[in-house]
């Protein structure tokens, strides 16, 4: 698996053919729209809301990433080896036989599937999705396909899977399995980021697909039972045909109503996207998706890797990803004695908590009706609920929530017996809090309406100093093509689609510098654009910087408006672009010096 930006650019674009605007560590929107055909069953619109139906309300899962590699753990000759714990034996180029002596010392005894499954249990999480072979070609499973297994290969004598595929049914939590389709550092043919470093390596993709990979994923698709796995998690799709994806395809035929991701390759696009340690913006439109990321900064096990994310920025993870209609797929890299860290542990003890008291405001929500909120907290819903989850609780007592809907009744989550009071504003409605919050984390206010919430659209307000950020997330996009990514405005390819902020709040008559920040790579430069403010204009030129992710801020001109109150602001392109206008980020309204 992918982690920092780095490497997953470099895996991009050695293993992908990679459209302009896509963000350097995600792979998910980058893959090209599959034709529908008989290589799976087409499902209606209903039979796929059914299928999905768990996953989308479940929110919370736990990522294993587990194998061979948690015995070196991040170290090998006496020296310590830069990246991620699983990719060691690439980092460190380690011959193919010398890495699979590691297998020998691998005897995890003090693996327990049934701790596993209540520690995640406890955390609030439904379902798991574990690793069944990795980059490293190792299997974590008794397969008939490949004796580089943990059965064959090892001291320890077991399956893992199947162990845990029983504690996952006995404790009702869905199972899910990880496979490396492409690459494969151990298997003779399989995939390499930029190259294979031993001969070992070498061989035919095609037959390796067909001898390892194909009898492999249909070994892990039939020995657990049905509904197991629930979840098919490829992972980095180098090389990967589409000829050499309808290899794999057919086979998940084989359990009926499983959910698999954007990453088989091949321009299959999957069920669902998976934007990798971090969250977008705004979520995926039309898409189900599942943002995965670890608790410290490696997936499989290191030693010597203490950089632990704090039990508040993972509840506020997750709680910003249900605000999104996104699911959080949250790592934990076992020892290679069979034992989750205690750090990991921890943390997940504390999330499970505040879930106990505050799931209902998690599970089976959809994303946010809003786009900003007045107050530093995010908005999750079901049907006649708003839930506001309040990191910060304002000082004053108000919480300010933008709708013009009637709220029936608003309470503390934790609270629901004890009603607040509830008054009308021009920005919506302002409920009367208690003096203190209820959880330092993220205190959930409940408010119930009848109906679907009216929104009240806030003004975009200057800023202290005067000036006025307009960014893209705010940005309303006119048009087919155009659309927003993490923090950017892209896949602007149409001279016909607009960008435009439609509330914007002018204090007082003034002359405006106006600012624009973008990126634009070296061969689609020179694309004119106008930008209205009002009833005036501003005409530039965009020019190109290195990449797509390059930013760079330009001072476009200046512009003086006469009246004030509401404004609209546009951005419109006046040719057809080479490639795409921009990645736009933001437009800034700076008042000029008198």
């Amino acid at each position: 698996m992918k982690t920092h930006v780095k490497l997953a650019k470099l895996i991009l674009l050695s293993c992908l053919v990679v459209p302009f605007a896509v963000a350097e560590d995600e792979p998910a929107a980058e893959q090209p729209a599959g034709k529908k055909d008989e290589i799976l069953p087409v499902e209606s619109r209903e039979q796929r809301d059914a299928r999905m139906k768990w996953w989308r309300e479940a929110r919370f899962g736990m990522f294993i990433h587990w194998g061979v590699y948690s015995v070196p753990a991040g170290t090998y000759k006496d020296k310590q080896i830069g990246g991620i714990g699983e990719w060691i034996m690439f980092n460190g180029s380690i011959p193919v036989a010398e890495y699979a002596e590691y297998a020998k010392k691998f005897n995890p005894v003090k693996f327990n599937a049934e701790e596993w499954v209540r520690i995640a249990k406890d955390a609030g999480m439904k379902y798991i999705v574990i690793t069944s072979k990795h980059h490293d070609g190792f299997a974590m499973y008794r397969s008939e396909a490949s004796s580089y297994n943990i059965y064959d290969a090892t001291p320890f004598k077991r399956d893992p899977l199947k162990e845990l595929a029983d504690a996952c049914r006995k404790e009702g939590i869905r199972l899910g399995f990880y496979y490396s389709q492409a690459q494969d550092w151990h298997h003779s043919g399989g995939a390499a980021f930029k190259a294979h470093w031993d001969k070992a390596q070498d061989g035919d993709m095609t037959e390796y697909i067909k001898n390892i990979a194909a009898p492999q994923v249909k070994e892990i698709l039939t020995k657990y039972g049905p509904g197991i796995p629930a979840v098919l998690w490829w992972d980095t799709p180098c090389n990967m045909t589409k000829e050499r994806a309808e290899m794999l395809l057919p086979l998940l035929k084989l359990q009926p109503g499983i959910i698999w991701n954007n990453r088989l390759g091949g321009g299959y696009n999957g069920d669902t996207e998976t934007p990798e340690q971090h969250i977008p913006a705004t979520g995926y439109k039309d898409r189900d998706w599942e943002t995965c990321m670890t608790l410290n900064d490696t997936w499989g096990y290191k030693s010597y890797d203490n950089n632990w994310k704090s039990t508040q920025t993972l509840i506020r993870n997750l709680v910003d990803i249900a605000s999104k209609g996104g699911n959080y797929l949250l790592n934990v890299g076992p020892t290679s004695e069979g034992l989750i860290p205690e750090p990991s542990i921890e943390r997940l003890k504390e999330v499970g908590k505040w879930m106990k008291a505050n799931g209902e405001a998690v599970y089976a929500t959809s994303a946010s009706p809003f786009k900003r909120l007045s107050f530093e907290g995010r908005c999750t819903q079901k049907p006649g609920k708003l839930f506001f989850h309040v990191f910060t609780w304002p000082k004053d007592g108000k919480l300010t929530v933008p709708i013009t809907s009637a709220i029936t009744r608003a309470y503390l989550l934790v609270e629901p017996s004890k009603a607040l009071a509830v008054e009308s504003s021009d920005a919506g409605k302002v409920i009367t809090l208690p003096a203190d919050a209820t959880d330092a984390v993220a205190s959930v206010v409940v408010v119930e309406i009848e109906g679907k919430p009216e929104v009240v659209v806030p003004l975009v307000q200057p800023g202290a100093d005067g000036s006025i950020t307009l960014t893209a997330v705010d940005a309303e996009i006119v048009g087919d093509n155009a659309k927003l990514e993490d923090d950017n405005i892209g896949w602007w390819t149409s001279d016909k689609d607009i960008v435009q902020w439609a509330n914007v709040n002018v204090a007082k008559k003034s002359t405006y510098e106006v600012e624009l920040t973008y990126a634009c790579a070296a061969d689609s430069g020179g694309t004119t654009y106008k930008i209205v403010l009002g009833d005036q204009s501003l005409e530039g030129t965009i020019a190109a910087t290195k990449d797509w992710k390059d930013y760079t801020t330009v001072k476009v001109g200046k512009l003086t408006l006469n009246k004030t109150g509401r404004t609209a602001v546009v951005v419109k392109p006046t040719k057809q672009p080479r490639i795409a206008v921009m990645n736009l980020r933001t437009l800034k309204l700076i008042p000029a010096a008198e």
